[in-house]
């Protein structure tokens, strides 16, 4: 891997070499936020002719640099962010507690592993899962006020948090962000899908966007990272890092 973006003096753009997990974790840490402040990213990848997925899973466009990528962005979160949809179509399990990351975590003031967000408002959710059943930290289900009483219960007795961030039966995600914080989650990862994502462009709630950009086309009719309602004006971010290995570019873009 080598870095393309930012290149100082001090930065050794042309050593294409394997990065340590150390290397990785400083350069996409989180930036310094204020007492009461929050940081919500997002770690998508993305074809170059724009599809999410092939077949219905990311996993085809992924590689292995970018699963470690994944790894690492999830080993700094205190929450990982998802949608239902795609907690039932990538086979979601609970996060794990990874040597590697534990000094580092418990220097931050962390727990062992980050919890698992489940973004939904209808809660069609397999509760017998080991997301719900068996995680490290408790699942936390996010929803609205309004979502099916007798589903909120099952969930609840599978051992799942129930966070109400929303007045109607969905979640609205400038609450879910807050709502997450008040909790102490404030490092915070979503990894779509794309209509969830979506949403918290729509809402203006995103910090950063993590984009694997994956050496491949797919054509087809696949979804792009981002699904929804368009928003009136474009939103623009600026440009953190740029690294490369094996034609796949890893970005990282920021709020202005």
């Amino acid at each position: 891997m080598r870095r393309l973006f930012p290149v100082t003096d001090q930065t050794p753009a042309a050593i294409d070499r394997e990065w340590t997990l150390d290397e990785l974790a400083e350069a996409y840490a989180y930036p310094a936020t204020g007492p009461d402040g929050h940081w919500l990213r997002a770690n998508m990848v993305s074809t170059l002719d724009g599809a999410a997925q092939h077949d219905g899973r990311s996993q085809p466009i992924s590689g292995e640099t970018d699963m470690r990528i994944f790894g690492t962005l999830r080993a700094l979160a205190d929450v990982v962010v998802v949608g239902a949809e795609t907690v039932r179509q990538e086979g979601y399990r609970p996060a794990r507690a990874r040597e590697a990351f534990a000094a580092r975590r418990a220097a931050a003031g962390q727990g062992p592993a980050p919890a698992i967000a489940v973004v939904t408002a209808g809660l069609e959710l397999d509760f017998s899962l080991p997301l719900f059943t068996s995680p490290l930290v408790p699942t936390l289900v996010v929803t609205g006020a309004a979502a099916p009483a007798d589903r909120v219960a099952e969930a609840t007795r599978a051992g799942a948090q129930v966070v109400v961030a929303g007045e109607g039966a969905g979640a609205d995600p400038v609450r879910v962000v807050r709502e997450l914080a008040d909790r102490g989650l404030r490092r915070q990862l979503t990894e779509g899908g794309p209509r969830l994502l979506g949403q918290f462009v729509a809402a203006d709630a995103l910090d950063e966007l993590c984009l694997t950009i994956s050496p491949m086309l797919t054509a087809g009719t696949a979804q792009r990272i981002s699904a929804g309602p368009s928003i009136t004006v474009p939103q623009r971010l600026a440009p953190a890092s740029v690294l490369e290995e094996a034609g796949f570019l890893f970005t990282s873009y920021r709020r202005i």
